[in-house]
């Protein structure tokens, strides 16, 4: 808690896994397994993975030591050379304990997603031994050539994807989903450690700058997009620096307040802004709700139809998966016409455009089935959509709404649209424990199990 703030269940998981240590230690167990598990911190960058690793190793009061996987191919780099061999070196798991002088510290292998192979062997496999519990009590390096216990090695890795991992590496990893940072969050980071971080950095004190959080939340807000923090420490650092140099420059230094003003001079105009739900209800749109690496974000889902002869077009640089959707959200709408009131001869004789707005983004997933499916109706239809509502989920032919991932970051960015009700699938409701009580409270939610509950509640009068 003294580096961190948030991250509740990974806090809970590590203190389980120190709880098990400071037990096994306590009993002397010595099964050859004194680790219970190999802990791998999987998410997106800068959000706090190798800093946890780190406190990890405070808290138990053990040495931290950092190895990074990214890019290596050599086998010997993990096992060492025989000594026939001209210039044989231990590998760099030996050769970081030796240097560490302890044989039980905190070790972290970084970016092990990263690791390639080639025609000098592969370094993944090599891994294997080093972190499985069951091997690595004679983990055997070819330069010392006698086995070495590494089972009191704190092992953890870190990833950003688990897709590259091989699978036999990754069934001996047990792993923690580090999610993208709220804006509230960020907010109580900013606060918290940057602000206090950068000030030290930049030789300044808290009598030399004021940056309250209405300015700290217009940074959040309008000049980073990322799931991590490290974005805008770099902006916080910008901000001091203008202020660092007044300092050096002024013979009598004034305190320096931080107004918008300044904000836009020192970092220039807004970068992002965030997509505002629309200002009236209209006809062929829905706004379906999108995950992305920095966290949510809001789609709208544009159709028109013209005649033609049923012909569907994709724009907006859809991917494979969200194409699908929309085929067969059309084909969900021609064989229910009749139960929706729609003219099924009209649809026929139809041609139909399908666009999602910010052509330059790519977009895929699975989870924009309700939204296009509502948008066609609304269009063959002549019904206005509800602006305040909006719908995230898969949609089968048969008009099943299937469960989707990412529920948190979606309801979250659709708070900040200024959305009122989303539309989920039955089966999230076992999620809504993850979204914070505030965005709780301002939003109504409706669980559905199809897309006829959908579209009652969606062309439903509004009062």
């Amino acid at each position: 808690n003294q580096d961190h703030y948030g991250l509740e269940k990974v806090k809970e998981r590590i203190l389980e896994y120190i709880a098990v240590l400071k037990l096994k230690s306590a009993q002397k167990i010595s099964d050859g397994k004194s680790i219970p598990t190999i802990l791998c911190f999987v998410g997106p960058p800068g959000v706090g993975k190798t800093s946890v690793g780190k406190s990890i190793a405070h808290a138990l009061g053990r040495k931290f030591i950092k190895m990074s996987l990214g890019g290596m191919r050599d086998e010997a780099e993990i096992r060492g050379h025989r000594r026939t061999y001209v210039g044989a070196m231990p590998g760099r798991v030996i050769q970081l304990i030796k240097d560490s002088g302890t044989n039980n510290p905190v070790f972290m292998l970084d970016e092990i997603d990263k690791v390639g192979n080639d025609f000098r062997g592969d370094p993944s496999s090599a891994l294997l031994e080093v972190l499985d519990p069951e091997q690595n009590a004679t983990f055997q390096d070819y330069y010392l050539d006698i086995p070495f216990d590494l089972s009191k090695v704190v092992f953890i890795t870190t990833a950003n994807i688990l897709d590259t991992i091989p699978p036999a590496l990754r069934d001996r990893l047990e792993v923690i989903e580090f999610s993208g940072y709220t804006e509230d969050e960020k907010l109580k980071i900013g606060e918290r450690y940057l602000l206090e971080k950068e000030l030290i950095n930049n030789a300044l004190t808290k009598d030399d700058i004021v940056i309250n959080t209405a300015i700290l939340k217009n940074i959040i807000k309008h000049y980073t997009r990322e799931a991590g923090v490290r974005n805008l420490d770099r902006l916080i650092a910008t901000v001091m620096r203008k202020a660092a140099m007044k300092k050096a420059k002024a013979k009598i230094f004034k305190k320096f307040a931080l107004t918008p003003r300044l904000l836009s001079e020192a970092l220039g105009p807004k970068r992002f802004t965030h997509t505002l739900a629309e200002k009236s209800d209209q006809v062929g749109i829905a706004t379906g709700l999108a995950y992305t690496q920095a966290g949510g974000d809001i789609l709208f889902i544009e159709v028109v139809t013209m005649p033609g002869k049923g012909n569907i077009t994709l724009t907006g640089q859809l991917g494979n998966v969200m194409k699908e959707s929309a085929k067969a959200a059309l084909s969900y709408v021609k064989s229910h016409a009749q139960e929706l009131g729609l003219d099924s001869r009209v649809i026929n004789r139809s041609d139909i455009h399908i666009h999602v707005p910010e052509g330059a983004v790519p977009k895929d997933g699975p989870s924009a089935g309700l939204a296009i499916t509502t948008a066609i109706i609304s269009a063959f239809g002549r019904r206005p959509t509800r602006r305040d509502l909006a719908m995230t989920g898969e949609v089968t032919l048969r008009g099943r709404a299937l469960e989707i991932g990412g529920m948190k970051e979606k309801v979250i960015a659709a708070h900040r649209a200024g959305i009122k009700q989303v539309i989920l699938p039955k089966d999230n409701e076992k999620n809504l424990v993850d979204i914070p009580k505030k965005v709780q409270k301002d939003l109504k939610f409706h669980f559905v199990d199809s897309m006829a509950d959908v579209v009652k509640l969606v062309f439903a009068k509004q009062k």
